[in-house]
């Protein structure tokens, strides 16, 4: 029963992966549906040497299915365990409101002693994390500022609100294609609410 509930989950595993990492199991499958058929007609032949080496391979060949399932499901492990763990590091910053990546991997750690082992993935984790939070606030207060200065400005030409925009805010030069599709948005509301 209790290998028959292993079954059903790696089958499961299997069923929810995406479509690429499904490719992996068919060029397996079609070498041991291959080695299956010569060793049938090697026994109808009677010929004992290619049923040997037939034979041979076909163990092979389910070994390195064998090797590949277990290598999927290790990698499906260690994926829920990240997603599993940046959501709950991810709450633990906002939660606390911290901002120090060796303080945020400290506290966390001291409130959940069971990820004590993982100490690398967490920093890195959370490294990941503040970079996403940075992302975020930088795009809030461009929003923010391109709203008010939109309002504003009196110029019309989407080039020349972009300039003007980036000389008044330079520290927005570094992303000027997410200046020009947020310019780009809120000219095609003004141009709605004008209409």
């Amino acid at each position: 029963m209790l290998r028959s509930g292993g079954i059903q989950r790696y089958l499961h595993e299997i069923a929810e992966s995406p479509t690429t990492e499904k490719m992996a199991f068919i060029p397996p499958i079609v070498i041991l549906i291959t080695e299956s058929i010569l060793i049938i007609h090697a026994i109808e032949l009677h010929e004992p040497f290619v049923i040997a080496l037939t034979g041979f391979l076909l163990i092979v060949s389910i070994i390195e299915l064998f090797l590949i399932l277990k290598e999927f499901h290790e990698h499906r492990i260690q994926t829920t365990f990240e997603r599993e763990l940046t959501i709950r590091l991810d709450d633990f910053i906002i939660e606390n409101h911290m901002d120090n990546v060796s303080n945020i991997v400290t506290n966390f750690l001291d409130e959940f002693e069971e990820y004590k082992e993982n100490q690398t993935t967490i920093y890195h984790i959370a490294c990941q994390i503040m970079d996403t939070h940075k992302q975020e606030l930088w795009e809030k207060t461009l929003r923010t500022r391109l709203k008010r200065y939109m309002k504003k400005s009196k110029k019309v030409a989407i080039r020349d609100i972009i300039e003007d925009f980036l000389k008044k805010y330079p520290e927005y030069r570094r992303d000027p294609a997410k200046v020009y599709q947020l310019t780009a948005i809120y000219i095609t509301k003004r141009d709605k609410k004008q209409d």
